[in-house]
């Protein structure tokens, strides 16, 4: 190769480098230039939904775009991680994802890998559950809830909306941290749990803070826990499953945004900003408040950690229950 060639193709090489390397920035300095859409994989009205529908009427004033919510329900949410999860890798596609779908993987096949097809935005939102017991129940302390339990193999029960959600997956790990056997009772959904418990059908309930909150004026529930690690805001009276005596209890339900793997990371980083932005407002922090949730953004590295950790314990605690989905 000559002189004048070997320079000609070192200077086509460093030009196509550039644009290579630069491409992510292009796109995030022109990102979005049309809606964006965010997929929630329930019905309308839910938890995920409204939260989903709360942030996109807040994001466009960070994105300057509109933001839609479109629902895809069905088989626990794995129907709309999959529309996400093959949609092109652009930022137009977003999904609102539940601290339940990162159950999936270890219940089922699914068509696609939650790690591998999706990548980690933010986290938006978390919240506890809370232990809680009908009042013709005598214990006032998760200590005296054991006790009797212990005494009565068998005969208190407690519900959730369905096998494999995140309130059975608690008990499951109330029983083997207790070595207690209180029995799991499924319903169709969260509100026909939450109403069998208030009417004395079943002893206990594993509850979010927005489903519980309504029941504590006139004493319907009593809360006796909270099962985060550290005392929700909302109710910091009530004492965690770690201070209670089940050292190490931690588990929490949360909120998060999701794109396609494979989004430019300065995209990503758009968008991160952006949902920070969003949820720390001091109208969204009144919004999450009033629904029970505690507001929650973090990088999209610590959220991608978040995610990592909840999947490997809930294929573990899966295992040692036997739990198979229905």
């Amino acid at each position: 190769m000559s002189g004048l060639s070997r320079c000609a193709f070192v200077s086509f090489a460093g030009i196509v480098a550039y644009a290579n390397g630069s491409v992510g920035d292009l796109f995030a300095q022109t990102y979005p230039v049309r809606p964006v859409r965010i997929v929630v994989g329930f019905a309308p009205g839910g938890g995920a939904d409204t939260t989903a529908r709360m942030i996109a009427q807040r994001l466009p004033e960070q994105l300057g775009q509109p933001v839609v919510v479109e629902n895809r329900t069905g088989a626990s949410g794995a129907i709309a991680n999959e529309r996400v999860a093959t949609s092109p890798p652009d930022g137009y596609t977003l999904l609102l994802m539940t601290a339940s779908e990162a159950i999936l993987p270890a219940l089922r096949k699914l068509p696609y890998d939650l790690e591998r097809d999706l990548a980690a935005v933010s986290l938006v939102a978390m919240s506890t559950f809370v232990v809680v017991v009908h009042p013709s129940v005598p214990a006032r302390s998760v200590k005296e809830l054991i006790a009797i339990a212990r005494s009565q193999p068998g005969k208190l029960s407690y519900g959730s909306a369905g096998v494999g959600g995140g309130a059975h997956l608690a008990g499951a790990l109330f029983n083997l941290m207790a070595g207690v056997n209180i029995v799991h009772v499924p319903y169709k959904g969260g509100a026909e749990s939450v109403v069998a418990t208030a009417s004395g059908q079943i002893e206990m309930n594993f509850l979010t803070t927005p489903a519980l909150l309504p029941f504590l004026e006139g004493g319907r529930l009593r809360p006796l826990a909270v099962t985060t690690g550290k005392r929700a805001s909302m109710m910091p009276w009530v004492p965690t499953l770690d201070e209670s005596g089940l050292t190490g209890f931690d588990r929490s339900s949360w909120y998060g945004l999701l794109s396609p793997a494979g989004v430019p990371k300065e995209i990503i980083a758009r968008l991160n900003a952006a949902v920070e932005k969003t949820v720390n407002t001091a109208e969204m922090k009144e919004w999450f408040s009033k629904q029970g949730i505690e507001p929650l953004t973090t990088t999209p590295e610590q959220f991608a950690a978040l995610i990592r950790r909840d999947i490997t314990e809930n294929a573990k605690l899966i295992k040692l229950t036997g739990t198979k989905a229905e």
